[in-house]
């Protein structure tokens, strides 16, 4: 098969796969860092879910920490890729067109940065994987290499995840971008304080603690979707059910769950209509 899923193709598609929302439409209002397939499959859908249902400028800016592979496959498709659930009494697959933009931060950190600054970006979420955060495991304490030192201390492009959102709210404080939420959506205890705790150090350290504290909130959230590994099969079984072919396509059980912290002074999409939960605190006990 050598038609590949796109903005061309999108009419040729079953019409109950296609995109809820016309891609392109939505202006962006959400930066997300890290694409891989669980962020495809969970954050990407409820997100685009909750444009269908309420509307607003919430299109999503997939950023790539480091990994060019997942960004080379989406623009390709202009954005676009499919989710397929597989359950017992079957299958679906449907094309999400939530994503609005795209960058490689590790070739054009500048440009994330400039991201995070801008007046239109609200919202920050992140699937980075723990080991990202720089925070020690046993201690919860930033943990201070010579690449995130070199963040903090010189003026050189930012290299580590810590490092480009001090950065770029240094840039969104300097030009009075607004208040904006950074969210946590990796599987990790509390990550909301985690989260906070992180960019407190990182503000301190740089001179941005009161601007931070009186603009930037850390909405905890808990996730839960088994989203496996894509593999050749995953390719083909999107590339059967939509008739062209796939090369970012994802796969993922029935059950989804997604609970938020409301907690997001410039706005949020509509999550709660698409199915989210959005609570006073996330943590167990608190919902």
């Amino acid at each position: 098969m050598s038609d590949r899923l796109g903005l061309g193709t999108l009419g040729r598609i079953p019409e109950a796969s296609r995109p809820r929302i016309t891609p392109g439409d939505a202006g962006a209002g959400i930066v997300h860092l890290g694409l891989g397939a669980f962020f495809r499959a969970h954050q990407a859908v409820y997100t685009e879910d909750a444009m269908a249902a309420g509307g607003g400028d919430w299109g999503i800016v997939g950023v790539g920490p480091r990994s060019a592979k997942v960004i080379d496959d989406l623009r390709a498709q202009d954005g676009l890729y499919s989710v397929t659930t597989l359950a017992a009494e079957g299958r679906s697959t449907r094309v999400i067109g939530a994503i609005a933009g795209l960058r490689h931060a590790a070739a054009d950190p500048a440009a994330v940065v400039a991201l995070l600054a801008d007046p239109a970006i609200k919202i920050v979420t992140l699937t980075v994987t723990e080991k990202a955060y720089r925070l020690d495991p046993a201690t919860g304490r930033l943990l201070l290499d010579d690449d995130l030192r070199g963040d903090l201390e010189t003026d050189r492009d930012p290299r580590t995840v810590p490092g480009l959102l001090i950065r770029g709210l240094a840039a969104r404080r300097r030009a009075d971008g607004g208040p904006i939420a950074l969210v946590s959506c990796d599987n990790l205890p509390s990550n909301g304080h985690r989260l906070r705790g992180l960019v407190d150090y990182l503000a301190t350290a740089t001179g941005h603690s009161d601007w931070v504290a009186g603009n930037v909130t850390f909405p905890g959230t808990m996730v839960d979707r088994i989203v496996p590994a894509s593999t050749a099969e995953t390719l083909a079984v999107a590339a059967g059910e939509l008739g062209v072919r796939d090369e970012a396509a994802v796969h993922g059980e029935p059950y989804m769950q997604w609970v938020i912290e409301d907690d997001f002074p410039a706005g949020r999409p509509a999550w709660e209509q698409a199915g989210a939960v959005l609570a006073g605190d996330p943590r167990p006990g608190s919902c």
